[in-house]
Parts: structure tokens; sequence; C-alpha cells
């Protein structure tokens, strides 16, 4: 079983303004989002983190980096966990952009949303790409791994909605608040959410159990029948 957690990146003087940044380069945390990431960096601090992989944006460079604090590991970049190209979406007012009539296709068919422009992709387009990275780096790291990437709120939605097998146009039913964490267990059957747009719950169940000797390990990919005692403390 290979455990994803999946961590918003911090509040942005953008997300302040009301204003898409999608790729616009220098979009910075805003003071919030600085004490958003420390509180979580702290709080994941007892987590063992196989790796973390971050999108290129600086933004969640800045919070990767609250986590690799006093870690001996190094920050891994994947541009698959790169913003939604927004295309010339990008750098306009919220309050505008709700009187587009894609406004609506994003809202209730996303799926079918691609962005205008020639910089613009598709929703599903980056949901094929984040969930492709998502996939690679769990093969990668191995069953055992317990590893954090940090992305973007409408991508970390689109790998929430693959994890639960639920159709892109389902998505906006996802929160995923800044600085926020939500956790996947990837088994070899299926994945199971267990966590979602967390903001300061108790994180030590993410942290593995020491293995026994000679124990015969229970299946992973056996969902629990009733419901079961729950994972957290």
């Amino acid at each position: 079983m290979t455990t994803l957690i999946l961590l918003r990146h911090g509040r942005t003087t953008a997300n302040a303004s009301g204003v898409l940044a999608g790729w616009t380069p220098g979009v910075r945390l805003d003071e919030t989002g600085e004490a958003q990431v420390a509180a979580v960096g702290a709080r994941l601090a007892p987590v063992p983190l196989a790796a973390v992989v971050a999108s290129p944006l600086e933004r969640c460079q800045q919070t990767a980096g609250a986590v690799l604090a006093g870690r001996e590991l190094e920050l891994q970049t994947d541009d698959r966990l790169g913003e939604c190209r927004y295309g010339d979406w990008t750098g306009k007012p919220i309050k505008d952009l709700l009187k587009e009539p894609l406004w609506k296709v994003v809202q209730q068919h996303p799926s079918a949303a691609v962005f205008p422009g020639p910089e613009g992709e598709g929703l599903a387009q980056t949901q094929a790409r984040a969930v492709a990275a998502v996939r690679e780096w769990n093969a990668r790291l191995g069953p055992d791994a317990v590893w954090l990437a940090c992305s973007h709120g409408d991508v970390i939605k689109a790998i929430l909605a693959d994890a639960y097998g639920m159709h892109l146009d389902q998505f906006q039913r996802i929160v995923a608040d800044p600085a926020s964490i939500s956790v996947v267990n990837y088994t070899e059957t299926r994945p199971f959410v267990v966590r979602v747009n967390d903001t300061g719950g108790d994180v030590s169940a993410l942290i593995p159990p020491k293995k026994k000797p000679g124990r015969r390990r229970k299946a992973s990919s056996d969902a629990v029948v009733g419901g079961g005692a729950g994972t957290t403390v």
C-alpha cells in the first residue's frame, strides 16, 4: 500500500485578491499562507516521507519547502502536478470570469471545459497528466512508501475524483482549501480515500506501524465490511 498525501499550497496574494493565478510567475504566499504552511510543516514533521514532489510554481515550491524543513530529502519537481493551464483566463479577476459562458461549463460539465487561448488546456487533460504522475511516483517509490505531492486546488480535486472512481463532471463536489491535506492509500485492488481537506486533524495515523517479523500482514486491498473501528486517533 502506497500512501499519498496531497497538500495544496498555502494562501497566495492572488487568492486573497480574487485573481485566477494559473501559471503566472512570481505568485507567492502571503503572510497568512506563510503561517499556514509553517503549521502544516510542523504537523507533518513526525510522518516519515519517502519523497516530497511539487508543482514547479513558486507557491508550491514555498509550501513544500516548509514540509522539508529538518528532513534529509531533496525537493522533487514534476510539471505534471502544475496548475491547470487556464489560457486567456490567467490573471483575470474571478468576478469577471463569472460572466463568461465557459464558467457554467466549468461548474456543470467540467470534463468538457477547455480554456481559451493557445496556452489553454482542458480539465480532462489536467486530470490525465496529474493522475499519470501519481501512478508513476507510486510505482517508483514502492508499496510501503508514504509520500507527499504539493499541488493546486483543481489538480488535487481531479486526483481525488479519480481515486473515488468519480466522473470528472462531479469533481466540483470536492473541496481542497489552502494548506489542506488529503490522503489516498493506493492498493493493488483500489485506492482508498481516507482524508479530504484536512486543515488541522491529527496525523499520527499516517505514521506506518513497525513491522513485526513472522506476522502475516492483513490484506490492505480489502475494504472493511461494516466500516470498522477507524484508523485515526
